[in-house]
């Protein structure tokens, strides 16, 4: 299985690709690279973090030991979800972070997730500087371990309290008004730290009637980890037959979020945002910023406040710098994440449990009922393994040829092929954590968004002979 390095960073199945070997080689270059952004003769300190994968604390193990071989002081955040992590970097002023976590690929995978002093993930030229210097470590004879006297130290520190006190003290966040309601929540913890982290923020937040399903951090995963509707029948069930007034679903990480709504019905991990957004455009209006893959509901909503849409590469930090050049007051990816600059720029499914609640206890309305409100559209989200197709580049460059300067299409090539349709579009691009390229769809129904994809997926290994 091959190794992925890309601005989600380092990822591999564990033992077949992600090794100790790979773990040290990319732990002690990012020690280095912290290093170097750090005052000369003093050691940078560095939080690490992990989700509940049973690999977890062995990866752990390996890059703090790493770590402090590389003159790092590690403050070990035990396990956490990263958008803790991220919060925890300027409050212990670090020089950045190393979140474990594949996010929402099998539990065989793992990954080291690198963040920058501000908590982010790295820009693309601070991940060549990484990876330059991981690529020093091939030699040999090269390393990136300190003296004696210049090793680093070790500590551990929960950060958990900290994150959700930040989400509370919001100037739109009003416990005591969501108390009031009285909800029954269900939450699907994917065995994993929102099993722990989503219950924690509800008690905070006066939500006594709870429910948590999968909620031991074991890393053996009930179902597939990817929060899509599928994978979500227990929840959506158990919703249905409780009567409760909503379900809380997370990925292994938590920066990924999706509901399902009153009577068991999946309201779309598509919709998170979307609904972060007619929450917050009402208390502090603005533009909007998310990817190219993200549902044009988004555009839908916003342009109901008079407020721009910025869309960018696929990619949280891809996101976050379009965010900030448009100066936008909120962002997300369609597939959940929610980005509320007031709170820091990274994807937080802690924060949009916060906002949706709020939402409700606000509107009196009931979450189908919102949604209802909402554009019907259908996101329709395949795959093409690399396996035995060449090169995927070459591939979409020779599809978008076939698209360029049609009257009838609107071509983007900023990130991958994306093409708007009367009916619909289609975003056809690599993936920055699978060997695979992602082909989504929408459409007005499930069928023609799986009509669109199937059709690409088909032009695009039509365009093997052209590209050939």
């Amino acid at each position: 299985m091959p190794l992925i390095a890309s601005i989600s960073g380092i990822r591999g199945v564990v033992g077949d690709g992600l090794t100790p070997e790979v773990l040290v080689r990319y732990a002690s270059a990012f020690g280095a690279w912290c290093r170097s952004q750090t005052i000369e003769g003093e050691r940078p300190t560095v939080v690490v973090g992990r989700d509940g994968r049973t690999t977890g604390d062995l990866c752990s193990r390996i890059v703090t030991a790493t770590l402090q071989a590389a003159g790092c002081d590690v403050v070990d955040a035990g396990l956490a979800t990263t958008p803790t992590v991220e919060m925890a970097v300027p409050k212990v002023g670090a020089a950045g972070a190393v979140m474990l976590s594949a996010s929402h690929n099998p539990e065989q995978w793992n990954a080291l997730k690198l963040l920058n002093s501000a908590g982010e993930f790295l820009s693309p030229e601070e991940a060549d500087q990484v990876l330059a210097l991981a690529d020093l470590t091939l030699d040999a004879d090269t390393t990136h371990a300190v003296a004696y006297g210049h090793v680093g130290t070790y500590r551990e520190q929960d950060f958990l309290d900290y994150h959700i006190d930040q989400i509370l003290a919001l100037d739109f966040i009003d416990p005591g008004l969501i108390a009031q309601q009285g909800y029954s929540v269900v939450v699907d913890g994917i065995n994993s730290v929102g099993g722990f982290a989503i219950p924690a923020l509800l008690e905070r937040l006066g939500v006594t009637d709870v429910t948590v399903l999968n909620g031991e951090p074991t890393g053996r995963f009930a179902h597939n980890p990817e929060p899509l509707p599928a994978h979500l029948t227990q929840i959506t069930s158990a919703v249905a037959e409780s009567g409760a007034d909503l379900g809380i679903v997370v990925d292994p990480d938590a920066d990924r979020l999706a509901f399902v709504a009153d009577g068991g019905e999946f309201f779309g991990e598509e919709l998170t945002q979307v609904l972060a957004a007619d929450f917050l455009m009402r208390k502090t209006p603005g533009p909007f910023a998310t990817n190219l893959s993200s549902s044009r509901a988004i555009e839908d909503v916003m342009g109901g406040f008079g407020y721009p849409v910025h869309r960018s590469k696929v990619g949280e930090i891809n996101v976050v710098g379009v965010m900030k050049e448009t100066e936008a007051v909120l962002g997300g990816e369609g597939n959940g994440g929610v980005i509320l600059p007031a709170l820091h720029y990274g994807r937080d499914g802690l924060v949009g449990v916060a906002m949706a609640l709020q939402h409700l206890a606000e509107t009196g309305e009931a979450l189908s009922q919102i949604k209802a409100r909402f554009p019907t559209y259908v996101i329709a989200k395949h795959k093409l393994p690399l396996e035995g197709l060449g090169d995927p580049h070459a591939l979409l460059e020779a599809l978008a040829a076939q698209y360029d300067n049609r009257d009838d299409v609107r071509l983007s090539t900023l990130d991958g092929v994306k093409l708007d349709l009367n009916e619909g579009w289609v975003h056809l691009r690599p993936s920055n954590t699978e060997p695979i390229v992602r082909v989504y769809a929408e459409a007005g129904s499930q069928a023609a968004a799986d009509a669109l994809a199937i059709r690409f997926k088909q032009e695009l290994m039509g365009s093997v002979a052209t590209a050939g």
